[in-house]
């Protein structure tokens, strides 16, 4: 700083005077050549917005609490991936690709503390609590002097070939899907906590400049900073702009000064009149802008860029706009604003004071006060002429009240928690179309209302995994408290309630009328029975009442009153579910099933026993014995279909099967029992077979194999 420089070759040459007259000189250098302010530029709003991978970007260093976009320093290509689903007995299979990239973001040229929230494409990444919404590996690196190289970088490029980046903080994805972002790397923006709490801007100013600053204390606090632009003295000036300060040379270094404080008194103004010097110049109105417009980025709105606008009463049209690449509350920006553009209309007054040559010692940027004048006033610019000191003062603002303002309304990005992943995995009888391979349902959804989806694996040996794709939506699903009891599935169970807990607060349950009911609404997997239910009462703390049930629907009788406390309930609604079709040999083992979410660190795991009623018909219903008067008897039952699931009056339910077969099974008490086959649902008994007969079993015969059995009891 020249004027350090001249006035201490000045105090050794020419002793006080010198020094005096070397402060003069090396404050017009300052002013007019080493920091003059045309060509320079401070941090503007505009260098954070977008994230960058270009040789040459500035990184800025940050202060407190900042939202940057960073650079992108390393970056692999992007990796795909591949699942294979379905390729059953007549069916295609589908082939399913997605991708993932790794790559690093510098995001400051200072060591920071941590890393908040994460954007991408303007949705939130990474919440609040620290959990991601999409699935990826993370490491900060927080840009200490001894900070190691990223391990994942030193892999691909060789440990030799990797720098550690130290003093510089940035951040390591790895693997990070890009489904959601058009399978391209997003652009990302970071909530940087670089210090605990707001920062001083004199503070910031003391923190760049090193030991040849100091600054008062109180000055403006921002919540963050981002120090970017042409040169150090340019985002020096832009925070001492923000603080309403200026500076004064002190014995080997600058002080940062602002309001009002210790002041030297100017009594004696008779020098002046003397020399005709001392005067008072006030501009014209129009000299101060009449509007001020304060551009930031607030906090309250996600970092978002707001403007805040101050007017002043009086004549003018000029308008100012001030830029501040900080992060400040609404009420902050507006008191700013407002000190501002008083300080600009204040300092339309300037009052030249003459002092004996004595006053050398007074400095530029010193705080004075003038005889006759209100209030504290600064020294602009000092000059000697015929050994009479003149210093041209302009007012000093005083201190302003904090404004009230508004930052306006916020949409913010949601931040739900991901919570751990649930899945349940189960064999259902047809809902649509029908099966030809052992058909594997699975519904999945988190602890938590942000979960998404989970990556899948199946394993149908219990040794070898294979991936199986994603999970679907997210399930409306949980676990049983209270159990329905036993009911008939051909009447509306009025008796019985079912008491479940959802998997977390924001899933929901509703009514349903009997039309709805009969169109299929509000189907549910409870245990291994599926039931409807009318009327769903919530109970607080996740747990819901459910009555009005319509029992052992698709086939599922032989369920009722099995279920537990504990058991799976699953709501099952469309697009909920994924459907896995099993190979044949599938039947009669247990398929198992591992979910895993982006917030899981360990898989969730279910596992559902393959009994082949998602291929085989449902089991005959009403089976009944007609005796005839010559003692023999014929066997009658009503088939049901796959196909068909409505009693209508008059019309056969489809029948779903390549033909029609029975397989009738006659269990004796001293013989083994007679096995035999009928085309048509009755079978005819002899008079001594009558006798004989214990227990009647009928299965119908599908394509995939027998249905259950329906049974009948004789005496």
């Amino acid at each position: 700083m020249a004027t350090i420089v001249l006035t201490v070759a000045g105090s050794l040459i020419g002793g006080p005077m010198g020094g005096a007259i070397g402060g003069l000189l090396g404050s017009v250098v300052d002013r007019e050549v080493l920091f003059k302010p045309k060509g320079r530029e401070g941090p503007r709003l505009s260098e954070l917005r977008v994230q960058t991978s270009s040789y040459g970007t500035q990184i800025p260093k940050i202060f407190g609490t900042m939202r940057v976009a960073g650079s992108v320093i390393w970056a692999t290509d992007l990796v795909e991936h591949r699942s294979t689903q379905g390729g059953g007995k007549g069916r295609p299979s589908t082939t399913n690709y997605s991708y993932t990239a790794s790559f690093a973001v510098a995001l400051s040229t200072r060591p920071i503390l941590g890393i908040g929230r994460i954007w991408a494409d303007g949705k939130l990444l990474r919440g609040a609590a620290g959990d991601f919404k999409a699935r990826t590996r993370f490491r900060l690196h927080p840009g200490s002097e001894d900070q190691a190289p990223d391990p994942l970088i030193a892999a691909a490029e060789g440990i030799a070939m990797t720098p550690a980046h130290r003093g510089i903080a940035y951040a390591v994805f790895e693997d990070l899907e890009l489904g959601d972002f058009g399978n391209r790397i997003p652009s990302l923006s970071f909530e940087v906590i670089a210090d605990p709490g707001p920062q001083a801007a004199g503070a910031i100013a003391q923190a760049l400049a090193g030991d040849v600053l100091t600054a008062d204390e109180g000055t403006t606090a921002l919540a963050g900073f981002a120090v970017s632009g042409a040169s150090a003295r340019a985002v020096i000036e832009t925070l001492a702009g923000a603080a309403g300060g200026w500076f004064r040379a002190d014995a080997g270094k600058l002080a940062l000064l602002h309001g009002d404080g210790a002041a030297v008194e100017l009594a004696d103004m008779g020098a002046g009149e003397e020399h005709g010097r001392g005067r008072r110049d006030v501009a014209a109105a129009d000299f101060a802008p009449r509007t001020l417009t304060l551009a930031y980025y607030e906090p309250g709105r996600d970092y978002q860029a707001g403007v805040q606008r101050a007017v002043r009463p009086g004549a003018g049209v000029r308008e100012a706009r001030m830029e501040l690449a900080a992060a400040i509350d609404a009420a902050g920006a507006k008191t700013i604003a407002e000190a501002a553009l008083m300080r600009f209309d204040m300092e339309r007054e300037r009052r030249t004071v003459a002092l004996p040559w004595g006053s050398l010692g007074i400095r530029p940027g010193e705080r004075v006060t003038i005889a006759g004048a209100p209030g504290t006033w600064r020294v602009e610019r000092w000059r000697l002429e015929n050994m009479v000191v003149l210093l041209e003062c302009v007012a000093v603002t005083p201190g302003m009240p904090s404004a009230e303002a508004s930052g306006g309304r916020v949409l913010p990005a949601p931040d739900l928690a991901t919570g751990e992943t649930v899945v349940h995995a189960f064999e259902l009888p047809p809902l649509g179309s029908l099966a030809t391979t052992p058909r594997l349902a699975i519904a999945a959804a988190g602890t938590g209302p942000g979960w998404r989806s989970a990556a899948l694996l199946i394993s149908t040996d219990g040794a070898s995994w294979s991936p199986a794709g994603a999970t679907a939506m997210p399930a409306v699903l949980g676990h049983v408290v209270t159990a329905p009891g036993t009911a008939p599935s051909h009447l509306e169970d009025r008796a019985n309630t079912l008491v479940v807990e959802l998997a977390n607060g924001a899933m929901l349950l509703h009514d349903a009328d009997t039309a709805a009911l009969a169109a299929g609404a509000n189907l549910a997997m409870v245990g291994a029975e599926l039931l409807q239910f009318a009327h769903a009462v919530p109970l607080g703390g996740r747990r819901w009442r459910l009555s009005g049930l319509w029992r052992g629907r698709r086939g599922t009788e032989d369920a009722i009153g099995g279920q537990l406390a504990g058991d799976r309930f699953v709501l099952l609604e469309p697009d909920t579910l994924v459907m896995l079709d099993l190979s044949m040999q599938a039947v009669g083992t247990s398929a198992r099933v591992l979910a895993q979410g982006v917030g899981d660190e360990d898989a969730a795991g279910a596992e559902a026993f393959m009994t082949g009623i998602s291929i085989v018909p449902p089991a005959p219903v009403h089976v009944g014995i007609d005796d005839l008067p010559d003692g023999s008897a014929e066997i009658r039952w009503v088939r049901r279909s796959r196909l068909g699931w409505d009693w209508i009056d008059g019309v056969d339910a489809p029948l779903g099967e390549e033909s029609e077969r029975y397989q009738v099974t006659i269990e004796r008490a001293e013989n083994p029992p007679q096995v035999a086959e009928t085309p048509e649902p009755r079978f005819a008994l002899s008079s001594e077979e009558r006798i004989a007969a214990t227990r009647i079993v009928v299965r119908q015969i599908g394509s995939h194999g027998l249905s259950r059995p329906a049974t009948l009891e004789l005496s």
